[in-house]
């Protein structure tokens, strides 16, 4: 199975170099690269029963001669199709040899998302299949198109038929009714039926997680001990005591728990999780304040520079006046600035440094690192995290997340790390409404903005695109910025930010918005984290139906931040899961709910686990198999010495120690 990939059919040079790049270099990485989704040509949607924002498979005829026409840098291909039932149309973007293929009265199965494009419903870009039943989807590849990438993924599989050795334990498998490994890779490809998929599906999630998890456990079991911190019993009561503000009981607890790891004898590591606002950033400040009173370095470490600075400029504000002296690190400073930052970090100088990626690089060398913070965890790998904790002599870690994580996922992720979960909102703070806003109604909403401008307030206008997009139907921020400063709010200040720029770009944007230059910021998911700017209080979010509900949650989290009333408009048609989140505030149930609709997969992405689990992906929201493998992984490790524990124990190094080894060092 260890083969190369050229020996199979459709495979040359360019291909391979493609799947070189994409990190699939054997016939066994081919057939481990599993589909990120399945499409279900079995069951055919009506056209009168399609909804916006759903993904569905129609069988039609053409009803039409199609057209075409250009559009800035599209040609936009369109036709109407019929079932019977309803006649809708049909665009494709940059695909103009289609409009030879599509004569009147041919018949096809589409698959494609349902947009509502000026009153009415298309189906954008989908599309044409030729086979019935459930097809994998695979995650894209450059130079190695849909159909392409189906014909290679089966053809490995040929190579592989019946040579899957199956290591895991049969009582185990038998214990947890898990399928034998080669009826799982096949059927995980291109399953006989939906009940096979969702088997072969079990047995690899299953596997996968319970390898991780006993992996995990066995890498926090050999951790040496870490740094000890000793402070009066009273430390924590007195650091609340020199806050501006009282503390909630949530915030109360968990300083105690962080506190009682501080004075044990094994290192830190310890997540704090908390919705958006419920003061995350006030405990890590108090862990900060233990280091200190123990004689203590501490390092906070941010995912951006924005944030950074504001960090730094909190812990000026409330660490300087507790006696401690304050820096900061980010890879901005000048080559001076840098130089007197190292000598200040290695001389002590400095109790506590703040800063981004620039506090793991080589050349910086701590006086006496006790604590290591990291800001936003989900921003960061496990190899970050690693090479921070590596800075000193086995630092405590503590790690704070504003992602909601449902709790049963959290063992399984970081199962490395105890969880304080922070889930309590400070009194007084405001929750923000959301609407659901459709096209209609744009130009009421744009008054609206108008008028929270007047009022000396500032709005966000979030997009999930930088630029036109040939596959995708939505609005991209480029686009939304020209028609605002040109047209729709031409009367007010507008700035445009996203990711592509240089960083320097971003952060003077992002800086401007943050000193009130600017009244609307358009941006993409690029603000998710790292702004604070409490004067906004209007979240306009474009084509919200193709955010999932955590995502969505995060950027309305950017508001509501001051005293005033805020906001969240979301620009979609309305469905259930809109609804959902326009019906609660409650951070929990929105990871909980997005879990269940579309995997911990997608509501994560790979940064979570520094690419390390792939199973997860595939769990389809499974909480009850998540809590069963946690489950097992501790029964097997509560008797190490079992036959069955060590084989497992056996496959779970060589899975995993080896990437956390790769991961502390990259």
């Amino acid at each position: 199975m260890d083969v190369s990939l050229s020996g199979i059919r459709g495979i040359g040079p360019a291909r391979l170099k493609a799947f070189h790049e994409a990190g699939i270099d054997s016939v066994r990485d081919l057939v481990m690269f599993l589909p990120k989704d399945y499409r279900d040509l079995s069951a055919f949607t009506p056209l009168s029963e399609i909804k916006p924002g759903e993904t569905v498979s129609v069988k039609v005829r053409v009803a039409g001669e199609p057209s075409q026409r250009r559009a800035r840098k599209l040609v936009i291909t369109k036709v109407y199709v019929t079932d019977d039932t309803q006649t809708l149309p049909v665009v494709w973007y940059n695909q103009p040899w289609l409009k030879e293929q599509l004569t009147r009265g041919r018949e096809m199965m589409l698959c494609g998302r349902c947009e509502a494009r000026g009153g009415t419903i298309q189906i954008s870009s989908p599309t044409i299949e030729q086979e019935e039943g459930l097809l994998p989807v695979y995650r894209s590849i450059p130079g190695v198109p849909a159909k392409a990438m189906r014909g290679c993924v089966e053809a490995a599989l040929k190579i592989c038929e019946g040579q899957w050795p199956d290591e895991l334990p049969e009582d185990l498998r038998r214990r947890h009714g898990l399928c034998e490994r080669n009826f799982a890779m096949r059927n995980a490809h291109f399953p006989a039926s939906r009940e096979a998929l969702e088997t072969a599906r079990r047995r690899i999630a299953f596997e996968e997680l319970l390898l991780y998890q006993v992996a995990i456990s066995l890498r926090r079991g050999r951790g040496e001990p870490g740094v000890r911190m000793e402070f009066a019993d009273d430390a924590p009561e007195k650091f609340w005591a020199g806050m501006p503000f009282s503390p909630t009981g949530a915030q109360r607890r968990v300083l105690q728990e962080v506190a009682r790891d501080l004075r044990g004898g094994e290192a830190m590591a310890r997540m704090v999780q908390g919705d958006v606002g419920s003061g995350k950033t006030a405990v890590a400040f108090g862990a900060i304040y233990l280091a200190h009173a123990s004689g203590y370095q501490a390092a906070l470490m941010a995912p951006t520079e924005v944030l950074a600075r504001q960090h730094y400029a909190g812990a000026k504000a409330l660490l300087e006046p507790l006696g401690m002296r304050v820096g900061l690190l980010t890879g901005s400073l000048t080559p001076k600035q840098h130089r007197l930052a190292h000598e200040a970090i290695a001389s002590g100088e400095w109790d506590v440094v703040i800063g981004t990626h620039a506090l793991i690089t080589e050349g910086v060398e701590y006086h006496r690192l006790g604590l290591a913070v990291t800001d936003e965890q989900h921003r960061f790998g496990v190899s970050q995290r690693t090479r921070l904790g590596q800075k000193g002599d086995a630092p405590n870690v503590l790690v704070m997340s504003a992602t909601p994580i449902p709790r049963t996922l959290s063992l399984i992720l970081y199962g490395d790390l105890d969880i304080s979960i922070i889930d309590e909102l400070p009194p007084g703070r405001k929750g923000v409404r959301t609407r659901i806003v459709p096209e209609d109604k744009r130009r009421d909403m744009y008054g609206f903005l108008r008028s929270e401008v007047k009022k000396g307030r500032q709005i966000y206008v979030v997009c999930p695109l930088v630029e036109e997009s040939e596959a995708v139907d939505a609005l991209p921020a480029e686009q939304v910025y020209e028609n605002l400063r040109n047209r729709d709010l031409s009367d007010l200040r507008i700035e445009l930010v996203h990711g592509r720029m240089k960083a320097a770009d971003k952060d003077a944007v992002l800086e401007k918005f943050h000193r009130g230059e600017a009244d609307v910021l358009v941006s993409t998911t690029v603000i998710e984290v790292g702004v604070n700017v409490p004067n906004a209080s209007v979240m306009v979010i474009e084509n919200a139906e193709r955010f999932g509900l955590a995502q969505l949650h995060q950027l309305r989290g950017r508001v509501g931040r001051g005293t005033d009333e805020a906001w969240c408009f979301l620009m979609a048609e309305p469905n259930e899961r809109l609804r959902f989140l326009a019906s609660t505030t409650d951070g929990f149930k929105i990871a909980q709910r997005d879990m269940e609709l579309r995997g911990p997969g997608d509501l994560f992405g790979t940064r979570q686990s520094g690419n390390i689990v792939c199973g997860v992906g595939t769990l389809a929201g499974d909480a009850q198999l998540l809590k069963t493998v946690h489950d097992e992984a501790r029964s097997l490790l509560a008797h190490p010495e079992s036959d069955e524990a060590q084989s497992v124990i056996r496959l779970a190094e060589a899975a995993y120690l080896k990437k956390f080894r790769e991961a502390a060092v990259n």
